[in-house]
């Protein structure tokens, strides 16, 4: 939190703000574990009264709040509804989508209800313009023709690979097609992505990505969770089987991938599937600490030679390092 936003009284009970790079003290941690428990029980609460005066099985929810995957995850279990709607950009951002949504409905009169579950609205690139940048900038690389099948072989032998495919998600998660992928099953995994990658503290957790007809055998959740906005617990069984991803009271921020939405990224899962025997990867955003999700090819090949990735998947090809 930014010592503008805190004055001397805030200070007299709570201590001082953590500045950058400054090692995390344990009133830190009691801070921030407070206030997400208030926040929890605050929004459970209107959502009890919301449970009085509806008879709706679903609950729609937006604001920069609600990307708070562990409280959408109590809110599921803990009320009567049966899913939750949150949309991918649901902070500020979402601003553009809802005035969207508002001519659509209002100004043209399209009622009929659409069912969202593809936030890959963003821009992508061809295999042509790719390689075309790749050879401008003399890079060593491999033209595939089964890029899954590839990626999937060096996620299996232990290789950190960034994912360059498709249309750039709509929102602050990466969903598959701008992601830093790896094998969760390392229980090492998480610190080496953490201190060779993101360069970020250790203590940062990864999410799971699964095959959504794969995730009740591996997630306790029966629903979708397109977003990456819904913190479940992973079942007893599978926690020691993919470690990286669990989180220290095991649970973890689940995203479920729909063949039909991102076929690329579902063949990716299935093929590893092949190799590791399970569909589950660890899957973060394709940035560092304090930088934007890499947005073009540029900026691709930039944090991939900047970091400790092993790997760039990108279009149909494959840059390694020498």
């Amino acid at each position: 939190m930014s010592g503008r936003l805190c004055n001397e009284k805030f200070r007299s009970h709570f201590g001082s703000p953590r500045r950058a790079k400054e090692d995390l003290a344990s009133h830190h941690r009691d801070l921030a574990a407070a206030f997400q428990r208030v926040l929890e029980e605050k929004v459970l609460k209107i959502a009890r009264v919301l449970e009085k005066h509806t008879s709706a099985q679903n609950l729609v929810f937006a604001g920069g709040v609600a990307l708070n995957s562990v409280l959408n995850g109590r809110l599921l279990r803990e009320t009567r509804f049966r899913d939750i709607y949150i949309m991918p950009g649901a902070g500020d951002n979402g601003t553009c989508i809802g005035a969207a949504a508002y001519v659509h409905s209002k100004t043209l009169g399209m009622t009929p209800r659409i069912r969202h579950d593809d936030p890959y609205l963003g821009t992508e690139f061809s295999n042509e313009c790719v390689k075309q940048r790749l050879d401008e900038f003399k890079l060593t690389y491999k033209a595939s023709n089964n890029i899954c099948a590839d990626t999937a072989k060096l996620l299996a032998n232990g290789k950190i690979v960034a994912w360059f495919q498709g249309r750039m998600e709509f929102g602050p998660r990466a969903l598959g097609n701008r992601s830093i992928l790896a094998d969760p099953s390392c229980p090492k995994m998480k610190t080496k992505i953490n201190a060779e990658v993101k360069h970020r503290e250790a203590f940062r957790p990864f999410a799971p990505s699964v095959p959504v007809e794969s995730a009740a055998d591996y997630f306790d959740i029966d629903v979708e969770v397109p977003f990456m906005l819904k913190v479940c617990q992973v079942k007893v069984g599978k926690q020691s089987k993919i470690p990286a991803i669990v989180h220290v009271d095991g649970s973890a921020r689940l995203h479920t991938v729909n063949s039909q939405v991102n076929p690329t990224y579902h063949r990716l899962l299935t093929e590893f599937e092949r190799l590791s025997g399970h569909p589950v990867l660890l899957n973060t955003s394709f940035n560092i600490m304090g930088e934007p999700i890499v947005a073009t090819p540029d900026q691709a090949v930039r944090c991939f030679f900047s970091t400790g990735l092993d790997a760039l998947s990108i279009g149909d090809f494959l840059v390694t390092k020498q």
